[in-house]
């Protein structure tokens, strides 16, 4: 491991904003903050925001600079990732902005049933072979759900066209209330100042061509859920994901999405 990458280590064990907590700690003790981050940490009782798979919390801190009665969470599983954002926002002073450390699929040992407002997935890993890990999967609305006001928002941001087309057909057929969709975000008209906050990868993928898509819809309470029976063609490009980068071509068609674990980046 290098030093750099120490010294951030370092740095996120010691920055207020940012909780890290040993999945042994988890089972042992519980996290002290669920259903009281807004009475313990950010000492309001303003909604709260989470970035699922937030890699370098682009969206996390762009979110909190733009709407300072909202409190934002950025979480992910990168704690080196990460520390882009949580220093970024500590040395602004950004009193509405918190990182966690942890595994997506712990969410709810760390809040509250009703205690979250909206969900970002930001250029999540399609994981187009794995359904359950497919952060737009019935598995992880299941999830969300736990954690979800009644009238709780997803909004997803993607450039995969099998990740967009997915989270369609898993609305669709479960019936819940989209309130925006489009698969050509910045000619749609509609690029307003939140979704115009790019993440580093999206950038890349712009100045390569790649049109992005965004969904935003109601992840209403139901009683059972169904994942759509549908065929669909699969990404040309590999991820863009990580440390193992495949060579792309510069051209729209050599290129992809993803953000950092499997669940996103």
């Amino acid at each position: 491991m290098g030093k750099n990458k120490l010294q951030k280590f370092d740095d996120m064990a010691a920055y207020p904003h940012v909780f890290q907590y040993p999945f042994a700690a988890l089972q042992e003790k519980g996290f002290e903050m669920k259903g009281h981050w807004n009475e313990i940490f950010f000492n309001n009782s303003n909604p709260i925001v989470l970035e699922l798979g937030c890699g370098k919390g682009e969206y996390t801190v762009g979110l909190a600079r733009l709407f300072p009665h909202k409190n934002f969470i950025g979480v992910d599983i990168k704690g080196a990732r990460m520390w882009s954002g949580a220093k970024e926002s500590l040395e602004e002073g950004l009193k509405n902005v918190a990182f966690l450390r942890t595994s997506i699929e712990l969410i709810s040992a760390f809040f509250a049933p009703g205690e979250v407002s909206e969900i970002w997935l930001t250029f999540p890993d399609p994981q187009m072979k794995k359904v359950n890990k497919r952060l737009t999967s019935t598995r992880f609305m299941r999830l969300y759900r736990e954690i979800l006001s009644s009238d709780g928002v997803i909004h997803l941001k993607t450039d995969s066209n099998f990740m967009y087309t997915y989270t369609r057909e898993m609305i669709r057929v479960n019936h819940y209330p989209v309130l925006f969709s489009t698969d050509d975000l910045y000619h749609s008209g509609s690029a307003d100042n939140i979704l115009s906050i790019r993440t580093y990868y999206e950038q890349q993928w712009l100045d390569r061509g790649l049109n992005i898509k965004y969904i935003q819809f109601v992840c209403q309470e139901r009683d059972a859920l169904v994942e759509p029976d549908v065929e669909i063609e699969p990404d040309p490009y590999r991820s863009f994901n990580r440390s193992r980068r495949s060579q792309l071509s510069a051209s729209p068609g050599g290129f992809t999405s993803g953000q950092e674990n499997p669940e996103m980046g």
